[in-house]
Parts: structure tokens; C-alpha cells; sequence
């Protein structure tokens, strides 16, 4: 039986190395990101390289009507999709109180309300099936205050853990992946300086997915990659919120100017 993917934010970064990733396992392919033409170039060479079918499907999911498209595609029962990664978002440059409040709310919605509606679309089709998974890109951002980026990505994480509970029952694995600063375009479209950061803390996105994958394989609940971000993650949870608060929103300057 062949398994059907569909990941959102599909053309670029992490969401390009999960679809390669899951085309090296023979899985058949719907790609979704609002750039037609890049998703039909990937799903060529995607095709070529693994010999999988690989379906693009442009849209925009902070507009409704995208949304309702890709949310049909993944209710449609005569083309069952059998695993969801929400992937798509987008970051901020500045902390909340120097942001366009409507920007505020675009990324909230792309960050929460769209992997909401998304997994509520694709659940009952993997519950009557009682097999196929959920993975919600999360982010380390999430496990600290730092900011309403970060704010969101613990929604990810607290949800998915919940929906792994509800979805047990049926044979659905749910998997959080939890990511630290990778090497893709997120930060250059986010407009953010990360010049200072060390070339250590960089992951590749294709050990993310690598890790994200022999996680989901072995039922984890969330897959952190790497060594550092493993410790970093054990060690915030024994640090007082409230110090880590103040640290955190210390390193968070308004733009220049404001």
C-alpha cells in the first residue's frame, strides 16, 4: 500500500528536505506553498530522482479560500493522504510591541489557525483508516519566552503532545518537530540578523528531517536534533521562568529608529 504525503511550505527549506525525505522512502508527494511554478520544478526532479508521484498544489493558506483548498484535499476520501507535516510560517524581525498588529495576526494564523484546521481536515480519514501520522514543525523558540513566535511554537508542541494522546488509540502517531536554527531561507525572509550566532548552532535541514523521521519511526513524541539543542532543552526546564523571561526579552531590541 502506498503512502501519500502532504506538506505545507513544501518549495524551500525544511519543508523541501521533508519531501525528499519522504520521497527516499518511496512515499507519493502533494506539495503545497503559494509558489506555483518552484513546486512544479520540485516535483519534477523529486519525481526523476525517487520515481514518486509527486502532486503540486498552490495556495495560500492565510487566504481562506487556499485554506479550504488544501483542507478538501486532505478530507477527500477517494485520495486518502496518509501523513500531514505542517511546516509553513514565517518569523518577525522585531518583538511584538514595534510590530504591524496585522502582521502579528498573519503569523499567528499561519502558525496556529492553519496546522489547527489542517490536522482537524486530515484526522477523521487517519482514524477510520487507523494508520498515518500528524508531524508539526515546533521550533526551540518555543521552549522559552522569547517572544510571540515563540509564544505560537509552544502552542505546536503542547497540542501536538496532546493530539499524540487522543490519536493513540487508533494506530495515528503525532510527532513535534522541535528544530533549532537551520540553515534555510526563514531567516532572510524574517529579515533577522543572525550574523552573530556561531557556526555550531547551525543545523542542516536534512539531519532535522533525518531526525525527525527515526523519531516518528520510533513513536517519540518530539524529535530534537542535535546534541546542544538536546541538553538546551533539558536544561530549560529546570531554569526559573521568570529569570530566563528577563534574559530573553533583554536580548530583544526594536528596530532602529523606534
Amino acid at each position: 500500500m502506498s503512502t501519500t504525503v502532504l506538506i505545507t511550505g513544501a518549495s524551500a527549506g525544511l519543508g523541501a528536505a521533508f519531501a525528499r525525505g519522504f520521497a527516499a522512502k518511496g512515499c507519493d508527494l502533494v506539495l503545497v506553498a503559494r509558489d506555483e511554478d518552484r513546486l512544479i520544478r520540485a516535483a519534477d526532479a523529486l519525481g526523476r530522482a525517487f520515481g514518486v508521484r509527486a502532486e503540486v498544489l498552490a495556495a495560500d493558506l492565510l487566504d481562506p479560500a487556499g485554506l479550504d483548498t488544501v483542507a478538501r484535499r486532505l478530507a477527500d476520501p477517494a485520495r486518502p493522504v496518509d501523513v500531514l507535516v505542517n511546516n509553513a510560517g514565517f518569523g518577525l524581525p522585531a518583538p511584538f510591541p514595534y510590530n504591524a498588529v496585522e502582521d502579528e495576526e498573519r503569523m499567528l494564523d499561519l502558525l496556529v489557525k492553519v496546522p489547527l484546521r489542517l490536522t482537524h481536515a486530515v484526522v477523521p480519514g487517519l482514524r477510520e483508516r487507523r494508520r498515518g501520522a500528524v508531524l508539526n514543525v515546533s521550533s526551540v523558540a518555543g521552549l522559552l519566552p522569547t517572544g510571540t513566535y515563540g509564544a505560537a511554537k509552544a502552542w505546536v508542541t503542547a497540542f501536538s503532545e496532546s493530539l499524540r494522546v487522543d490519536l493513540a488509540p487508533y494506530g495515528v502517531r503525532v510527532l513535534a518537530v522541535v528544530p533549532g536554527f537551520t540553515r534555510t531561507e526563514f531567516q532572510e525572509r524574517a529579515g533577522m540578523d543572525v550574523s552573530a550566532l556561531r557556526a555550531s548552532v547551525w543545523l542542516q535541514p536534512e539531519a532535522v528531517v533525518a531526525q525527525a523521521l527515526k523519531d516518528l519511526a520510533r513513536r517519540r513524541p518530539v524529535s530534537i536534533t542535535g546534541w546542544r539543542y538536546k541538553a538546551y532543552a533539558t536544561a530549560v526546564r529546570h531554569l526559573p521562568r521568570t529569570l530566563v523571561a528577563a534574559r530573553m526579552a533583554r536580548k530583544r531590541r526594536p528596530p532602529q529608529g523606534r
